[in-house]
């Protein structure tokens, strides 16, 4: 009788426990994430940004990758990656066996090589050719493909890490223009199986990936929308699974973790916000004094407070908390909003109030228009200037501040890597990736200076003082610094890797509970 009482209890165990577990049909079931990301282009030498790059993580491979809340890239398609001098000149990477294109063709390094001279060749407008200034020329060699650089650069690895170092088939993509159409050959863990621009992306794990990861993750479909508010409705409407980049603030400040019919995963990240200036001699923006002035009138905490909710913290650095190099070089300059203090400058310019100039927002990205309604007011104090304030959709947007066609602009900006060195020749350096005109010399200088320290530790000292002539010169105000949020459904997990600091955005994480 004991026996069979036990037995009965563990079959009413047995089948308790397996209501509770997930058929293979539900975990085989897709994902459906949606964002408010846009994707510039599917082809990695045509796109510098956050949504073209979250594609190009899971349809691509690159040499080097980084693991959640890693500091150091790790090899991915590559077996090993290695400087083979000390000064920091000579990169080279032996590739790992037996990765295959959808062709059925087996990656070799003259692929890779291929990949990074079209980058550079092509060197699109708003592409990410300006991540390889550095680099000289690549050669390759049986299973070992070697690149020479220019100028010694410890940061190298941390770019061949990036969308920027995607690895394309050369049989399939075209030597000195970027492919049109909508599919990809990549070899990352997903394959693209199709794709609508602006609205959707399919994609289904690549079960011959090889590379850093043990799996290649659920099929997931990311739905692409286009503002916080439809991301919003579409979550609660139960139409998507995972909503993340961007939530609106409303929704944000109301998110609790203890809420049991969703999960709610906040990590720190190294996204910010800046307002760029115009700073070509064509522009209202030219004189440093006017510059400054604008600066005096910016209030972040207000921006935060009333904009945000809170749900964003006042940024007075260009190198976000959490980095080697931050510090709070605007506030020690400009430390409150003062009309009397801009209009003194303006005065010393010569110029005559209000000065007029234009200011540009991408439209659907966060609270991109309430933002600029009040930055419009702020800066718009005393009558000192007159902005006329107009949102794009994100191509025009980054086309239109790449050619110098608006006086300033508000634009995020999503670490590349997790180092300093990404907020300085991208965003101040000459020829930076936003366009700004700007050049310093001294800047330039520090920023090829820090390049040559293997311990990134050595380079506080430089980005502190690049961030005091920043401070000084005002090619860009920094606003604020994010903290990353992703909600899901309850049986969703592994949401808390989807993003972080090292700029990836792993769809691999998710899975079914």
């Amino acid at each position: 009788m004991r026996i069979l009482v036990t037995l009965l209890v563990l079959a009413i165990v047995g089948i308790g426990g397996w209501q509770l577990l997930p058929s293979q049909g539900d975990k085989n079931k897709t994902i459906i994430v949606g964002t408010t990301d846009a994707v510039t282009s599917l082809d990695p030498a045509g796109a510098y940004d956050a949504g073209s790059w979250a594609l190009f993580n899971n349809v691509f491979q690159s040499l080097l990758t980084f693991e959640p809340g890693g500091v150091q890239p790790v090899p991915d398609a590559a077996q090993k990656c290695d400087f083979t001098d000390t000064g920091l000149r000579t990169y080279r990477c032996v590739l790992r066996d037996g990765i295959t294109f959808p062709s059925g063709r087996a990656m070799t390094a003259e692929d890779v090589k291929f990949s990074f001279d079209r980058v550079k060749k092509i060197n699109s407008d708003v592409g990410p050719s300006s991540l390889f200034s550095t680099l000289s020329s690549v050669t390759a060699s049986g299973d070992t493909v070697t690149f020479h650089l220019a100028s010694p650069d410890a940061t190298f690895p941390f770019k061949v890490a990036t969308g920027a170092g995607s690895i394309v088939d050369k049989d399939d993509y075209p030597a000195d223009s970027l492919r049109t159409g909508t599919s990809v050959a990549g070899t990352g863990p997903y394959r693209l199986t199709s794709y609508i621009p602006g609205k959707r992306a399919d994609l289904r794990p690549n079960g011959s990936y090889k590379g850093a990861l043990d799996s290649t993750g659920r099929p997931v479909t990311l739905d692409y929308y286009k503002d916080s508010a439809r991301l919003s409705s579409a979550y609660k409407a139960k139409q998507i699974d995972v909503a993340t980049r961007t939530l609106p603030p409303d929704m944000v400040s109301k998110l609790s973790p203890s809420d049991p019919d969703q999960r709610v995963s906040e990590s720190d990240s190294a996204e910010t916000r800046n307002l760029y200036f115009n700073t070509r001699k064509n522009s209202a923006l030219h004189d440093v004094l006017v510059r400054r002035a604008l600066a005096w009138l910016v209030n972040r905490e207000e921006l935060a407070a009333s904009v945000y909710d809170g749900t964003v913290e006042p940024l007075y650095s260009l190198i976000p908390t959490g980095l080697t190099g931050h510090t709070t070089s605007f506030f020690d300059s400009y430390p409150s909003q003062s009309v009397a203090k801009a209009k003194a400058l303006l005065e010393q310019a010569g110029v005559s109030t209000p000065v007029e100039f234009t200011f540009g927002y991408g439209i659907g990205h966060g609270a991109g228009a309430e933002e600029a309604a009040a930055l419009k007011k702020q800066l718009e104090a005393g009558g000192l200037f007159k902005v006329d304030v107009k949102g794009y959709e994100w191509t025009d947007f980054q086309k239109s501040w790449a050619t110098g066609k608006m006086d300033a602009w508000a634009v995020g900006w999503v670490a590349d890597y997790p180092d300093p060195d990404t907020f300085g020749a991208s965003l101040v350096g000459s020829d930076s990736t936003m366009s700004t005109g700007y050049s310093n010399h001294a800047v330039d200088s520090l920023i090829n200076d820090s390049r040559r320290y293997a311990d990134r530790g050595r380079v506080d000292a430089d980005f502190r003082t690049i961030q005091t002539d920043v401070a000084t010169d005002v090619p860009l105000i920094p606003l604020w610094q994010r903290t990353d949020y992703v909600v899901s459904v309850e049986d969703i997990g592994g949401t808390q890797y989807l993003t972080d600091s090292t700029g990836l955005f792993r769809l691999w994480s998710l899975d079914w509970i």
